[in-house]
């Protein structure tokens, strides 16, 4: 018997409302924190400067946003729910002209077809506020209450009528650690909104809304980053021969090569201040470094590229993570130069300290050496699982560059050792080695040894936790932030 569809006629019918309804749930809602991105940008679209999210059980239970923006007016409460009805657009001119964040219509009535959700919203010129409870895509119980001018949305119960939806969704830790990656992002494109993450009872984030991006950086990545980053902005240097309209405008900080990390987590990207993901600008971010980061090492980059709405069309992903340029070759060279611009001007000119070639240095394995010095540490103790002996010939050391890299001469040429990678590098092995004969040592320390986390860094630490008590980690929350 063949399959249904397969080699057989089959009747074709139109889909029962609430059917068609659940299909385009899906599509817009993908995990808890799909609708934290859609509730967050229908309120930075009504101009709200604090907004408060709040999320139980990985945002299964519970997902409320505050927020102090415009609010609906009580006769178009029940409207907002109703497929298709939007505030955003109006003609069909207005989809190749959309200046929004929120646009399709979908968000509210596709939230409300997989979950309970409660309304409370008020306009500064209506005395109460309007509260309108949905269930099963259905308003009810409808009144006034009290409010300050702006909206609060409650989602509970996300996807519980839908087990085969509900068991592809992960942990708690997991799905709040996406949450914070969505609040994170939208906090670097706003930084003149405060924004309040709250997981599980514990502020995960709290930012300023002083306007100022480095202020945001300092809640999200730390001091050190947030003083090291550089600005960036678009060279004025004319379009290139290909491009009839004035250049993009870029924006926002990246770091010095002397900053990096292991992955390209780092990298946000907003298009009109619409996060997005792209292959392509990450690509045109990062050849900007060529020649500037050691392999298998990624920038820090938070950029906005402001353009005609015309020339991108926002409308090719349910949810709007996507984008499509017009002109994608001058959006890359425009962005490649500014960031290339603001390494070569913010950067210091990196100095090479020479040292007269020592007797004979024999190099077996990764060489310790102490920063700010080209003199070569003590060695590292001895691994359990001995590094193979061909594993660097005999180099000789010319200098250090940066108080970072060893400039050495080896028989194949030069040699630009990473110290501190090194460093780590024996360091790991030697713990990965205790770790595979269950003898790893620990020894507690006098003075505990506090570390800043970001959002989804502390989601993922709660995660691992067992994994790196395994290793000798003992990790506690201290503080609130």
């Amino acid at each position: 018997m063949g399959m249904p569809g397969v080699g057989m006629k089959e009747a074709i019918r139109v889909l029962m409302p609430e059917v068609a309804s659940k299909i385009a749930a899906g599509e817009v809602v993908e995990r808890p924190a799909s609708v934290v991105k859609e509730l967050v940008e229908n309120s930075l679209d009504a101009n709200a400067t604090q907004i408060t999210i709040e999320v139980r059980g990985g945002g299964v239970n519970l997902i409320r946003v505050v927020d102090n923006g415009a609010g609906i007016p009580s006769g178009q409460v029940e409207l907002a729910f109703r497929r298709y009805a939007t505030s955003k657009i109006n003609t069909l001119a207005d989809l190749g002209n959309i200046v929004s964040l929120g646009f399709r219509g979908e968000a509210l009535p596709s939230i409300a077809a997989v979950a309970e959700v409660d309304i409370l919203t008020r306009t500064a010129d209506e005395e109460a506020g309007t509260y309108l409870e949905m269930r099963d895509g259905l308003g009810r119980g409808k009144g006034q209450r009290g409010r300050p001018p702006g909206t609060t949305i409650a989602v509970r119960n996300l996807l519980r009528n839908f087990p085969a939806r509900l068991k592809f969704l992960k942990s708690s830790a997991t799905e709040n650690g996406h949450i914070a990656t969505v609040v994170s992002q939208y906090s670097l494109a706003f930084p003149e909104v405060r924004f309040t993450l709250l997981l599980e009872g514990r502020a995960a984030l709290r930012t300023p809304g002083s306007g100022n991006l480095r202020d945001v950086l300092l809640e999200l990545y730390g001091l050190e980053v947030a003083q090291a980053m550089l600005e960036v902005a678009a060279r004025d240097e004319g379009p290139p021969a290909e491009a009839m309209a004035p250049l993009p405008q870029v924006s926002g900080m990246v770091s010095p090569p002397s900053v990096a990390r292991s992955g390209r987590g780092y990298l946000s990207f907003f298009v009109n201040r619409r996060w997005v993901n792209s292959r392509m600008l990450a690509r045109a971010v990062e050849e900007a470094y060529h020649a500037l980061l050691m392999a298998g090492k990624h920038p820090i980059a938070v950029i906005n590229i402001s353009l005609p709405p015309q020339d991108v069309d926002v409308n090719v992903h349910p949810t709007k993570t996507e984008v499509r340029f017009r002109q994608e070759g001058v959006i890359f060279s425009t962005l490649q130069r500014a960031v290339r611009g603001a390494l070569v001007s913010g950067a210091p000119v990196p100095r090479i300290a020479a040292q007269p070639p020592p007797p004979s240095p024999r190099v077996p394995g990764p060489t310790l050496w102490a920063p700010g010095s080209i003199e070569a540490g003590p060695p590292a103790p001895p691994l359990a699982a001995p590094l193979p002996q061909a594993s660097l010939p005999i180099l000789r050391v010319l200098g250090q560059l940066s108080g970072s890299y060893i400039l050495a001469e080896g028989p194949e040429g030069l040699y630009l050792i990473d110290q501190h990678a090194a460093h780590e590098r024996v360091l790991c092995d030697r713990v990965r080695a205790q770790r595979q004969r269950q003898e790893v040592e620990v020894q507690g320390l006098l003075e505990l040894v506090t570390i800043e986390v970001t959002a989804r860094q502390e989601e993922l630490l709660k995660g691992h936790g067992e994994a790196l008590s395994g290793y000798g980690f003992a990790l506690e929350p201290f503080g609130d932030r």
